[in-house]
């Protein structure tokens, strides 16, 4: 049995995702004539309580729009040191926006308000980049899926609208935050500028994320989503798999985060494992120690039939997805003993 935790990106759809998939109208999206493009859009919006909503290839996309819609060239960017929009984006933030970041070391990859507020570049100094927008990533992937204390985003926020900053959230994994703390998008939707979340990740969709914002914002952002070259056709098979997902695959992502935990309490037994990142989500990160790069593990599980990523030197990550059962989760526990 092949067990594969490189990532909950590579799950495939259900057959009856496939079945709403094939079965969708579609049209002309760059036109603006799919009407299941627009449906996922829409439903979306009307979810987050937001004007409008943008679907897109990739998360990668979502997040870059944002920042370039927000920032002009010489402005900066504020964000944990660990965030995806800086190192998992092939620097598309200086590329797409001509602009910096100013890099924070929160709890995890989690800011506080105090830090953003510190962190602000004073508005009338030459020498200085201009700040433009301040960007949360909830769940973090670095921190090993941990997420944000509500209450601490709306201290951030209200930060921001003291400088008239726009507050961007990469929430490519926010469903897994919301199922734990029983939050709603909505209530999410009233604190951020524009939101990114993922359908291609927990929620099992084969490609798709979505930009969340006003209408205005929406706007432009579409017309710079067909300059980076992300217009797209009869995009409704693939809005479809969005649709399917946001009535049908939230609530079982709390499946994925039991079987992380499990595999924590595993991992928390083998000698070789010096620490295990406390599991919020469905992310289990776990650190080895000084004589053991986290490359040679990984070919070592490979030949277990385990698909791991390696996460720094001496860091391994596991993430659990739609695809991985409790079949699998039993003979992880089987082929890790042999290590």
């Amino acid at each position: 049995m092949q067990i594969d935790l490189r990532s909950d990106t590579i799950t495939r759809p259900t057959q009856a995702m496939q079945e709403a998939m094939w079965s969708a109208p579609v049209g002309d999206d760059v036109f603006g004539d799919d009407p299941t493009v627009n449906a996922l859009e829409e439903k979306a919006a009307r979810l987050f309580g937001m004007e409008a909503a943008l679907f897109c290839p990739s998360g990668t996309m979502t997040n870059q729009l944002a920042i370039r819609v927000h920032t002009q060239p010489g402005s900066d960017v504020i964000c944990d040191k660990l965030s995806h929009i800086y190192l998992y984006e092939g620097g598309g933030i200086m590329l797409n926006s001509f602009s910096s970041v100013k890099l924070l070391d929160g709890d995890r990859g989690r800011l506080t308000a105090e830090q953003v507020a510190g962190a602000i570049s004073p508005e009338h100094d030459v020498h200085s980049t201009v700040t433009r927008l301040v960007s949360l990533e909830n769940t973090m992937n670095k921190g090993g899926g941990c997420y944000y204390d509500l209450d601490e985003i709306k201290d951030i926020r209200q930060v921001c609208n003291e400088h008239g900053i726009p507050l961007h959230l990469d929430g490519a994994r926010l469903f897994n935050a919301l199922v734990e703390t029983g939050e709603t998008p909505a209530q999410f939707g009233e604190l951020f500028d524009t939101i990114s979340i993922c359908l291609s990740k927990g929620l099992g969709c084969p490609v798709g994320s979505l930009l969340l914002g006003t209408a205005d914002t929406i706007k432009k952002a579409r017309r710079f989503r067909k300059v980076m070259g992300g217009g797209w056709r009869q995009a409704g098979f693939l809005a479809a798999a969005g649709i399917y997902a946001l009535d049908n695959h939230v609530e079982r992502l709390k499946e994925d985060h039991a079987r992380a935990r499990a595999i924590g309490t595993m991992l928390h037994r083998k000698p070789e494992v010096e620490y295990v990142y406390p599991i919020d989500t469905n992310i289990v990160i776990f650190q080895l120690p000084n004589t053991m790069l986290a490359a040679d593990y990984v070919r070592r599980l490979d030949m277990l039939r385990i698909k791991a990523v390696t996460f720094g030197k001496h860091l391994v990550r596991f993430v659990t997805h739609h695809d991985f059962t409790d079949d699998h989760l039993a003979e992880l526990e089987k082929q890790l003993a042999k290590i």
